[in-house]
């Protein structure tokens, strides 16, 4: 098969486009930084604190519409052996935005990055521990969009999945490095709206081609002719379902591209507005992607020139979308669905090279290892993370793992360990450093114990209904539920036990040895009031009467 040169000129037109608009945004970003009042440093974080309703919508919306979203969710339907009710990504979604309205405290408090609250509460070292599951879950995060956009043009355009990656990472990573957040959030409007209107062009032409049947006369039929492109959740698999939904519902709270968003906005009304409109569209933007995996589900493959055997049988279901638009649309149709892969590629992409530079740059290297740093040096340092993490996940990409495992990987950890602490240093004034230190490894502990399958991890762990399948074992107990669940109530219940040893002298104050409380001790008595000088003579003259 000869590269398919209309379907490389589009794509390439498309990336000099993307890229232009970041270089234009990063003027944007500049004439913000003259007007700032603050370090400028903040302005490629947080945008000045200026960014209209409009721009935020379309980012954080194009932040979630990757490509791991529409690949993914088109995998799920189409798995014989999962089908429509286990693309839970959209509903998850539309959850994980309304419940974003929880997040307002932070912006009132103008916070710079989900890390601050720990940073001044906890400190440095724990800032750190925090800031390692954050960034692995961006290296996941990226290495999924990227693997889905390498998979797509090696079967569109006949190139090499490495040579795609890399071209891809390194424009993402360019207009990323040159204008901070107001390159990412312009790009995105581009990018969402060319996903929008591709993903749902196509659609016509699927129902049209030869090789797929009504979809409700084969609503019943998925592959072997056994299973549902619908799916159905049984009884024993309930508790998976469950897990997966609420991790993706609650895991992307402690994600530092949503909070970006947040803290970006003009005020906390329009941050609202924003969170509640990109839940809708994010729910719109996942209906194609389930409509495709359908269609691949219910299709005759060997009315195509794929043949047979399907997708399923030779391993390829993460690649279905893009098999999907190249074999059963018309040529010109299917350039735009590869138009579509690569801008949700980006969209996404740019978001979590930013999300790790930020918290890092901010976080570790501004708070701990040069306070002093200038404006431009913190920028510099931007960028080289966002340059680190973009090869970190390039790298990880070119092991060919499931698109829908991969998207999965990236909220796990946020899930476990992060979420239950987020929770706890914005909501609970009684959670302390010991009792965050003791949920933090008690979740990392119970997490690795209890494997996993796509990274090759045994499980130490074994719950309740797993199965062993070709020697793989697969926990199918909402087990991440349960070790977000513990690791809360660890941190609440030792903050507490912590509290009162303290204060009832039950623990000497010697052994504080994180000076929790001797720093609560003096916040109190700063904040007690200091009597004025002529109010201190009249209270001595009175006492001489």
């Amino acid at each position: 098969m000869a590269v398919h040169v209309a379907g490389l000129v589009a794509v390439g037109f498309f990336y000099v486009v993307i890229l232009l608009t970041g270089i234009l945004a990063s003027r944007k970003s500049k004439q913000v930084e003259k007007k700032c009042s603050g370090r400028k440093s903040e302005v490629a974080i947080v945008g000045g604190r200026n960014m209209n309703v409009v721009i935020c919508v379309f980012t954080m919306t194009a932040t979630w519409v990757g490509g791991g979203y529409i690949m993914g969710t088109a995998e799920a339907v189409y798995l014989p052996t999962r089908g429509l009710v286990w693309a839970s990504g959209p509903f998850a979604y539309l959850v994980n935005f309304i419940l974003g309205e929880y997040l307002k405290p932070m912006r009132s408090k103008r916070y710079v990055t989900m890390l601050d609250p720990f940073q001044h509460r906890y400190g440095r070292l724990f800032t750190t521990a925090i800031l390692i599951p954050a960034l692995i879950s961006d290296i996941f995060w990226v290495a999924c969009i990227l693997a889905g956009l390498g998979g797509t043009m090696s079967i569109f355009l006949d190139l090499s999945p490495t040579l795609s990656i890399l071209i891809s990472a390194a424009v993402s990573i360019i207009y990323t490095v040159l204008g901070g957040l107001y390159a990412v959030a312009y790009t995105d409007v581009i990018q969402l709206s060319f996903i929008f209107v591709s993903l749902w062009l196509c659609i016509p032409f699927m129902f049209l081609s030869p090789a797929v049947t009504d979809l409700s006369q084969t609503i019943h039929l998925n592959e072997s002719n056994v299973h549902s492109w619908i799916g159905e959740v049984k009884l024993e698999d309930a508790g998976k379902w469950t897990d997966d939904f609420l991790m993706l519902a609650f895991g992307g709270l402690s994600c530092q591209s949503l909070h970006q968003r947040i803290l970006a906005a003009a005020s906390s009304s329009k941050a609202q507005v924003s969170c509640f409109a990109a839940a809708a569209f994010a729910f719109i933007m996942g209906i194609p992607s389930v409509i495709i995996g359908a269609t691949a589900a219910s299709a005759d493959w060997n009315q195509t020139e794929y043949g047979l055997p399907p997708p399923y049988e030779r391993g390829e279901a993460g690649n279905v979308l893009p098999l999907a638009l190249s074999y059963i649309t018309p040529t010109w149709v299917s350039v735009l669905g590869i138009g579509a892969i690569a801008a949700a590629v980006m969209s996404s992409m740019d978001s979590a090279l930013l999300s790790s530079a930020s918290m890092f740059t901010q976080n570790i290297y501004k708070a701990t290892l040069r306070k002093q740093a200038s404006d431009r040096e913190l920028q510099w340092v931007t960028r080289i993370c966002v340059l680190l993490v973009g090869l970190a996940g390039a790298g990880l990409a070119f092991n060919r793992s499931s698109i829908l495992a991969l998207w999965m990987l990236a909220t796990d950890l946020l899930y476990c360990v992060v979420t239950p602490q987020l929770v706890c240093v914005v909501h609970l004034r009684s959670a302390n450093c010991y009792g965050a230190i003791s949920g933090y490894t008690v979740a990392l502990l119970l997490r690795v114990l209890s494997g996993d399958p796509a990274l090759g991890i045994p499980p130490v762990l074994l719950y309740p209904g797993w199965r062993e399948d070709d020697g793989v074992i697969t926990q199918y107990f909402p087990f991440r539920t349960l070790i977000a669940f513990i690791s809360l109530a660890v941190v609440v219940l030792v903050s507490c036990l912590v509290e009162l040893g303290f204060n009832h002298n039950v623990i000497p104050q010697s052994w504080d040895v994180l000076d929790v409380f001797k720093k609560k001790i003096e916040a109190e008595e700063d904040e007690k009031p200091t009597p004025l000088a002529h109010e201190g003579k009249n209270l001595v003259l009175h006492t001489s009467f």
